[in-house]
């Protein structure tokens, strides 16, 4: 069976693809299991999303695991949830390692159990020379939090007379973003058929390409990124001009 893989055009990759992973929980129900089975089984997803990006040669992929509305969700949902996380990313250490992906991880990183913290920083710390691709976690996050933060963080400057107000542009507010080291997604992938951005990266995401797909997480594999970046390179992106602009560039 041949692979949708041989239509990506390898000189027209995105650099920066970020995924909303959606559908665990739906994706269990129709199992007829608890919906912390649907996160188990997501995880093999996260493997193959990240190995198969590394391979074609996508330099940062960004996950959205868990948002501060997440914390609202049971206490015993939470609870597995962390429990599967910190077991998840020491068991993948390895496998980082061995494909050569530094692992990062961005949020209110603080909210995490104690457990959890220190098992991230570790495999955060044990990834921190690889240089193939840069793959980020984004826990107990949400796009507004971080924009607030940033905020806080120029308020900051500018009272202690380190950052003059007339000197705050879009490349100043970016630089205080969590994603300051790392370009804007140029794709935005989202699972389980919802169509919304559900409080992810509203600062980075101003002019991604955004595909969704109705699979639910588990369900999501390499051929369905294949064809989400297939379907993206078929995309004209203007940036605000015209298509006769573009033609003239070129």
């Amino acid at each position: 069976m041949s692979s949708i893989r041989s239509e990506i055009n390898i000189k027209r990759l995105p650099h920066h693809i970020a995924v909303i992973m959606d559908g665990n929980g739906r994706w269990a129900k129709e199992q007829g299991k608890m919906r912390i089975f649907g996160h188990q089984n997501g995880v093999g997803a996260v493997r193959a999303i990240s190995e198969a990006s590394a391979e074609l040669g996508v330099k940062y992929l960004t996950l959205y695991a868990f948002s501060t509305e997440n914390w609202n969700r049971s206490s015993v949902e939470v609870d597995a949830l962390m429990r599967l996380l910190s077991k998840t990313i020491s068991e993948e250490v390895k496998t980082l390692n061995d494909n050569n992906i530094r692992l990062k991880a961005i949020g209110d990183l603080k909210r995490l159990p104690k457990y959890n913290y220190d098992a991230l920083m570790q495999a955060v710390e044990d990834t921190k020379n690889n240089d193939r691709m840069t793959l980020t976690l984004c826990l107990s996050y949400s796009g507004r939090w971080e924009i607030t933060q940033a905020v806080k963080k120029m308020a900051e400057k500018v009272k202690d007379g380190e950052l003059l107000v007339e000197n705050i542009n879009e490349e100043c507010v970016s630089n205080f973003m969590e994603t300051y080291e790392m370009p804007d997604p140029e794709l935005l992938i989202r699972t389980s058929g919802e169509k919304r951005i559900s409080n992810f990266l509203l600062w980075q995401l101003a002019y991604s390409e955004l595909y969704f797909i109705d699979k639910f997480w588990p369900d999501f594999g390499k051929e369905d990124l294949y064809q989400a970046i297939v379907d993206y390179q078929s995309r004209e992106r203007r940036f605000g001009k015209t298509t006769e602009q573009l033609n003239d560039r070129n």
